[in-house]
């Protein structure tokens, strides 16, 4: 590669570019230069021969006057696409800009910007790429967003350059978009954590360059602070049991299609949320009810755009799934999206769901900024953290922080234990260790928060108390609950709140009761019970989306909490709060408003 080449990375794009602009070469050239010649040029052009077709335009450019700007021109803009820069800009002296017409000083500058880009002078690049995108052809357009994204990243204007690259995004498909989405992620990765959080302060909820911050914050082991839903009027009000039909915010769909993976690595987790979908469905009063099709999205995101495909062409009006992250963003990128989706998972990189679409998931981070501000709700501004090293426990500890902090509250320990550890002690000091070091003991705003399994949560209860601990609030995750009475086992916690889906405490009516369908389904116990209740309402959901979307104070009272969608298309999830007493987990009086689910 020589001197002013083209690097590597960025060979992808001006490769594509190149090819985009061989097939619209008749609307960017001039039509009085269609010598033998010059035609043999342009042919060598499109066939990729740029060496070839840069020589042959200096050629002509010798031996025509009246157009030699023209063609310098032409071969500057082949030397480029041949990645040999020097060539271009030496094509370029003496080059008179008046000769040129308004389109051919328009590529002028962007092959001069992408010199001076080269010699390291990125203020000069950006001067030159200040043209009117409006007015500009869509390859074209392509050259001049990525060329000033380049230029404002080598200008120490990293938020800027990602900013541009998401007005990029939208132009691209398929592998020129993964390149550029990546582009995005190391962009963002040079920007300071502070940074980050500065300008996703100033970002409207839905903005799309909030999931790239949001990223670029958890390679850091950081997160933003969420917002917390509170929605206040249960949907479906209005309706009766005889007419659905006029239930407030109901909308019925005719052909469902279930988009979830038949085999392999992910069946475990399809087949409760499949169970629990179609336990909704037997239980709809409405008639006639909607005809659901399941379709085998596959295990990779190849397979669930396809199942997409044919689930529409199929006459499907809603989509629900599907389930692994990659096949949610690559169903969510298609460049158009017939038929609204309700995706059973976050998409792989947070992407904001187009509209007409949410995106569903059971995540730990909700449950931690929920249990974070339930704690400063408390007036508890102090909190020790101890979470088991995994990689939901870990996120449960990002998103607490990140949530507590906001609030004005302060972290005064965090630690972590391993899965095999019995002994709890030296984590137990480390969470305490600021405490000690500022008053010496715990005073009345202090409390404590973990996320840890049955089994871990037992262990770690009676050595809290030991430590003389016994006497703080504490707080944990839905992970410290089996879901099962075991009022033995669980005696130790005692005192312990805790946030989950009502569905497990029987806690919203109108549902079928979780007793009476564990004991049936094996799908609906242990470790799938939270999936079957994620399933239940999936189903419930479809109807209202519409409704939801438009009104964000509106709640459906579902199996995995009251169910809302905020502003960025994502499902949010008001849960439920219980403490354990005697052993037994019992909802918290006033965690949530107790409603029935609409009757359909």
């Amino acid at each position: 590669m020589r001197a002013l080449g083209l690097s590597f990375r960025h060979l992808w794009f001006a490769t594509v570019v190149a090819a985009l602009l061989t097939g619209c070469d008749e609307s960017l050239l001039r039509t009085n230069t269609e010598t033998p010649a010059a035609t043999q040029a342009e042919q060598w052009f499109r066939e990729g021969q740029f060496d070839r077709a840069g020589q042959a335009f200096m050629d002509i450019a010798a031996s025509d006057r009246a157009q030699r700007d023209h063609f310098h021109l032409r071969a500057a803009e082949a030397w480029r696409e041949a990645g040999d820069l020097d060539a271009a800009a030496k094509s370029l002296e003496g080059i008179q800009v008046r000769r040129l017409d308004s389109a051919e000083q328009s590529r002028l500058d962007v092959v001069e910007a992408e010199i001076a880009l080269a010699r390291r002078d990125p203020a000069r690049a950006l001067a030159l790429l200040t043209l009117p995108e409006e007015k500009l052809a869509a390859p074209f357009k392509l050259r001049v967003l990525e060329l000033r994204a380049r230029a404002q990243a080598a200008n120490a204007d990293a938020l800027g350059s990602a900013r541009t690259r998401l007005a990029l995004d939208v132009l691209l498909q398929g592998r020129e978009r993964e390149q550029n989405e990546k582009q995005i992620r190391d962009t963002l990765a040079q920007v300071d954590a502070e940074a980050l959080k500065q300008q996703a302060a100033s970002l409207l909820p839905n903005d799309a360059l909030r999931p790239y911050l949001e990223q670029a914050l958890r390679a850091r082991g950081q997160a933003l602070p969420q917002t917390i839903a509170n929605p206040n009027e249960a949907v479906g009000v209005n309706g009766t049991a005889t007419n659905p039909l006029g239930a407030e915010g109901y909308r019925a769909a005719h052909v469902i299609a279930l988009l979830v993976p038949v085999e392999g690595p992910l069946k475990g987790v399809a087949q409760p949320l499949r169970d629990g979908f179609f336990a909704a469905f037997f239980s709809d009063t409405h008639m006639p009810r909607p005809e659901v099709r399941v379709y085998d999205s596959g295990n990779d995101a190849a397979a669930a755009v396809a199942a997409y495909q044919r689930a529409v062409s199929e006459g499907a009006d809603r989509v629900v799934g599907p389930l692994r992250r990659d096949g949610v963003s690559a169903v969510f990128a298609q460049a158009t999206l017939p038929v609204p989706v309700l995706a059973l998972n976050q998409p792989e990189h947070g992407e904001n769901p187009p509209p007409g679409s949410a995106a569903f998931a059971l995540t730990p981070d909700s449950e931690a900024a929920q249990a974070a501000q339930h704690m400063l709700d408390r007036g508890i501004m102090r909190a020790a953290v101890v979470v088991i090293a995994s990689e939901w426990a870990e996120r449960a500890a990002v998103a607490f922080r990140a949530q507590f902090e906001a609030g004005h509250g302060t972290i005064i320990g965090e630690a972590r234990v391993r899965d095999a550890d019995i002994n709890y002690a030296t984590a137990i000091r480390q969470a305490f260790a600021d405490l000690h070091a500022s008053t010496g003991a715990p005073v009345n705003d202090t409390g404590v928060f973990f996320s840890m399994t049955p089994r871990q949560a037992r262990l770690f209860m009676p050595q809290l108390k030991l430590a003389g601990y016994g006497n703080l609030p504490v707080f944990a995750t839905s992970h410290i609950y089996s879901g099962m009475l075991n009022a033995g086992l669980d005696h130790d916690l005692d005192g312990v709140e805790f946030c989950d889906v009502p569905w497990l405490l029987d806690a919203v009516a109108g549902l079928p009761k979780h007793g009476d369908i564990s004991g049936s389904l094996d799908s609906a116990r242990g470790a799938g019970a939270r999936l079957f209740a994620m399933g239940l309402d999936a189903y419930q959901l479809v109807p209202y989306l519409d409704w939801l979307a438009q009104h964000r104070d509106a709640y459906l009272p579902g199996a995995t909490g009251q169910l809302t969608t905020d502003v960025a298309g994502r499902v949010q999830r008001v849960l439920t709060w219980a403490r354990f007493q005697d052993g037994v987990a019992q909802p918290v009086n006033g965690s949530l408003q107790m409603s029935p689910v609409p009757v359909h």
